[in-house]
């Protein structure tokens, strides 16, 4: 028997019309580009039947609640041309942001509170098609330097069918080459300052449930709590007193964009950002802060927008 490898891999998305119902997503039309991706084929909790028998072994288990996970990760870049929906969106609707397609300007991503979509994942590994089934859930966003940007999507989704299956024949064309962070490409503000930094990570904080209960089965996006870390160069206070803001629970902007040329731009605006407690430390030899970032409402469902255009 062949053996099967491992990078070869198609994952497809597409939104479901009916919750958990399979929309049959094609390789032409919904494949996902992604790398470091892993899959919990199995996951879920376990019964035992705890017997009291005249000898003593192993009696097994029963697999209840059984459900799947797929994490990995989805280069940031746009969508090839300013309005034009980016492949990754169907992923970013299933974490419980709205999308907003504005023809020829740029695409919007809002939080929402309510009406969550949900999607069907197809994770084909070399032949073996695991399918995921009213999938919702969490995305973060990192921006290092001298690295790809990434977001990272993680999903739960109810347990459809695990089968053999050909590896589809897949169209990447919505994914554009991305941009390494850097000066020249990402810039950031943060409260007004507009910052040198090491890093920025901002995670959406969803809360994914999948619930089984008799009548119903279901994965159900129950809370959000946005938050991220923002390493930056230190400077004298005189400049940036990132003590006071935190200890005055300051409130501010955080304005990142990413890409310069229409096409292959992507912002991500936090209207009301507090800062936590920061850390002092220091990458190589030069004084940093470590700031705890806050993603806090401001008129409701407007903690991150993420723009492309």
């Amino acid at each position: 028997m062949a053996s099967r490898f491992y990078r070869k891999l198609a994952v497809l998305a597409k939104l479901e019309v009916t919750y958990g119902t399979d929309p049959v997503p094609t390789g032409a039309a919904n494949a996902i580009q992604m790398n470091n991706v892993t899959i919990t084929p199995l996951a879920g909790d376990q019964a035992s039947r705890d017997l009291m028998l005249p000898y003593l072994g192993q009696q097994g288990v029963i697999l209840v609640g059984t459900y799947a996970t797929v994490a990995g990760q989805v280069e940031i870049a746009g969508a090839g041309a300013a309005g034009d929906v980016p492949g990754y969106g169907v992923l970013l609707r299933m974490c419980g942001l709205a999308e907003t397609v504005d023809d020829g300007v740029d695409v919007q991503y809002d939080p929402i509170s309510g009406a969550f979509e949900a999607g069907t994942l197809y994770f084909n590994h070399d032949g073996v098609r695991h399918i995921l089934l009213g999938t919702r859930g969490n995305v973060s966003i990192d921006l290092t330097p001298k690295q790809i940007p990434h977001f990272t999507f993680t999903f739960t989704g109810l347990l459809g069918t695990i089968a053999d299956a050909a590896l589809p024949t897949v169209d990447y064309s919505a994914f554009q080459v991305p941009l390494p962070v850097n000066k020249a490409n990402t810039t950031l503000s943060l409260l007004g300052a507009s910052a040198v930094a090491e890093s920025v990570a901002i995670d959406l904080g969803n809360q994914v449930e999948p619930r089984f209960l008799i009548g119903d089965e279901n994965v159900q996006l129950v809370d959000r709590n946005p938050s991220g870390t923002c390493v930056v160069e230190a400077r004298l206070l005189a400049t940036t007193n990132w003590f006071a803001a935190a200890q005055a629970r300051t409130r501010g902007a955080l304005a990142a964009q990413h890409g310069t040329v229409a096409g292959n731009i992507v912002m991500f605006d936090a209207p009301a950002v507090e800062i936590g407690r920061p850390t002092e430390g220091q990458t190589q030899k030069i004084i940093n802060y470590s700031l705890p970032l806050m993603l806090c409402t401001d008129a409701g469902d407007d903690e991150l927008k993420i723009t492309v255009k």
